[in-house]
């Protein structure tokens, strides 16, 4: 199989990056030191590639009527430009096709920011359930993502940017974005830092990438993202759910918008709403207490008979021990125990994000 490349894989080549094939698209995964980009982000500043990952613009008059219906939390918050929410994408029976975010642009468009490994399973979904509204679905391929996280990003992006989109930039607050033409510019990010993600059309993101390097923003492969995201609690689509999970057994409960009523019959909701507070699994955070490093799909036990399985594990660089997030019987709790090549090792649940704005938790 031809991997695909966005618009900046000669940079990953030039800076010797080691390239890895993630959802079909040849990405870099570390360039020097993964631990370094790790850290670069959470003290200073550093830059992703994220332009395999897709946005879709969508309009027509009834727009937000149909994605009052598509998505289950409610886009009906959404009342100021450049407001936007994270929200699932459900099946008819509840499973999660994926996570996103949705943007208001105005009352006849919104854009939303899907996966790049689910892009053409959102697209045709989203197209399905658009038809009925009389919804126009764009998908964005002349556009390119960029990410640069940290607590100097935006300080750092922000001189690089269009002179009419500075001032509206500087000024937004979280989850929020402002545009001037093809340049979008969103204060939203995947790292527990502070920092923009950047839209923008493919031919200008080398330039843009170039100017982050002098400026001294550092270089992040996907490795260090995962660490990160991670340290953060934030899920990964594949691992912590998917269409086999429900939110509610995710830990995204809180994204679902199930009102006073019943009046916002979102897709999914009639094959989950039986299970608010009692899904027979939860999701929580793990802090490993012996020694080892959790990964994915491990096993869990509990002292009155629970068990489970981690979704995602790895070594915190900041916490300088191994965290995890997993998915247990709903009676999970007391003593835990997961077992690592064969060795089960002391953990202890604790409610996660572990690290946020450079600063641990727990």
């Amino acid at each position: 199989m031809t991997l695909k490349h966005t618009a900046l894989h000669a940079e990953h080549v030039r800076l010797g990056a080691k390239l890895v094939d993630f959802a079909g698209w040849d990405m870099p995964i570390q360039y020097s030191s993964q631990l370094d980009e790790h850290h670069a982000v959470r003290s200073d500043a550093g830059m992703f590639d994220v332009a395999h990952m897709t946005a879709v613009d969508l309009s027509g008059t009834r727009t937000r009527e149909f994605l009052r219906k598509l998505l289950a939390n409610d886009v009906a918050k959404l009342q100021v430009a450049g407001k936007a929410l994270y929200t699932c994408m459900l099946r008819d029976d509840g499973g999660v096709i994926d996570d996103l975010i949705c943007y208001f642009i105005d009352e006849t468009h919104f854009r939303v920011v899907v996966n790049a490994g689910t892009t053409d399973k959102d697209l045709a979904w989203i197209r399905e359930h658009a038809a009925a509204y009389g919804v126009e679905v764009r998908h964005r391929d002349d556009l390119g993502i960029l990410a640069v996280q940290g607590p100097n990003a935006r300080a750092r992006v922000l001189p690089l940017l269009p002179a009419a989109l500075r001032g509206p930039a500087e000024a937004l607050g979280v989850f929020q974005a402002a545009w001037d033409g093809d340049v979008f510019v969103a204060r939203t990010g995947y790292t527990g830092e502070d920092g923009f993600e950047l839209m923008l059309p493919h031919a200008e993101l080398v330039a843009l990438w170039k100017g982050l390097l002098d400026a001294g923003v550092r270089a992040c492969g996907l490795g260090a993202r995962d660490t990160l995201r991670l340290e953060a609690g934030m899920n990964l689509y594949g691992q912590d759910m998917d269409e086999s999970t429900q939110p509610l057994e995710s830990g995204l409960g809180w994204t679902i918008a199930w009102g006073e009523t019943a009046e916002r019959d979102f897709i999914g909701r009639a094959a989950i709403e039986p299970l608010r507070g009692a899904s027979p699994k939860k999701f929580v955070g793990l802090l490993l207490e012996g020694r080892g490093i959790m990964r994915a799909h491990m096993k869990l036990r509990f002292a009155n008979g629970a068990v489970g399985e981690t979704t995602s594990g790895g070594f915190s660089p900041t916490m300088k021990q191994s965290v995890g997030l997993a998915r247990v019987d709903r009676a999970a709790e007391g003593a835990c125990e997961v077992e690592i090549r064969g060795q089960w090792v002391a953990a202890r649940i604790v409610k996660p994000p572990f690290v946020r704005n450079g600063k641990v938790l727990l």
